[in-house]
């Protein structure tokens, strides 16, 4: 029978050895699918487009810049640029990603005292510009219009993270605030890319010098 069955040609397998197999998709989890995630997750695709309200509204309408606000303001962006120099050293460039694919759970460096560093460094960057501006009206708006957002982005990261890492993820949600950082007791080690992460950000640094640029006219000029 052996000798009979090998006169007979090999039938094609549905898959064949050399080609990769392909994994199950990731169970979408209750998390991912709640209103406030699907809203956020049509805000986080379209997030590049949200700092123009943030900028626009100061950079055009009138406000008083004083040399003590330039230096308030100052600082405040130089501690989110910090923060978020940071975060991408520990995440690498997939933080600028609009897909939902997570390669990898970073739960070390400043993800472990917060679990939205990047955005936390983002909020300072903005509030920072807006006291450039001299634009004091727009401050309190500006902090209830990105804590509507980027709360319901995060409701969408949150439930991609879960569908994707499940107990790992969870683990880590309840060990580390989603905001206000703490300090973590037993941090885990991993590691950074500071080369990468300083050439990631040198279009958000000449987006920074084009703003200082456009703001220090308006001041002169008081417009």
């Amino acid at each position: 029978m052996a000798g009979l069955m090998a006169h007979f040609p090999e039938l094609p397998s549905e898959v064949s050895p050399t080609e990769p197999v392909p994994m199950p998709l990731p169970e979408i989890s209750a998390a991912e699918l709640t209103v406030s995630a699907r809203i956020g997750a049509f805000l986080f695709k379209n997030r590049g487009w949200l700092p123009i309200l943030f900028i626009g509204v100061p950079l055009l309408a009138p406000g008083h810049a004083a040399p003590e606000r330039w230096v308030i303001g100052g600082v405040l962006i130089l501690i989110g640029e910090l923060i978020r120099l940071a975060g991408v050293a520990a995440a690498g460039t997939t933080t600028r990603r609009r897909s939902r694919n997570v390669e990898r759970l970073v739960t070390y460096g400043i993800f472990a005292w917060s679990r939205n560093p990047l955005y936390n460094g983002n909020f300072l960057v903005w509030i920072g510009f807006c006291v450039i501006s001299g634009v004091m009206w727009f401050l309190p708006i500006a902090v209830l219009i990105f804590a509507a957002e980027y709360s319901l982005i995060v409701r969408y990261e949150e439930g991609v993270l879960e569908s994707t890492f499940g107990r790992q993820y969870l683990d880590y949600k309840n060990c580390v605030p989603r905001w206000l950082p703490k300090k973590p007791e037993d941090p885990p080690q991993g590691e950074y890319n500071w080369g990468g992460a300083i050439k990631s950000e040198v279009s958000t640094f000449i987006q920074y010098a084009v703003l200082i640029i456009a703001f220090a006219i308006k001041g002169y000029y008081n417009l």
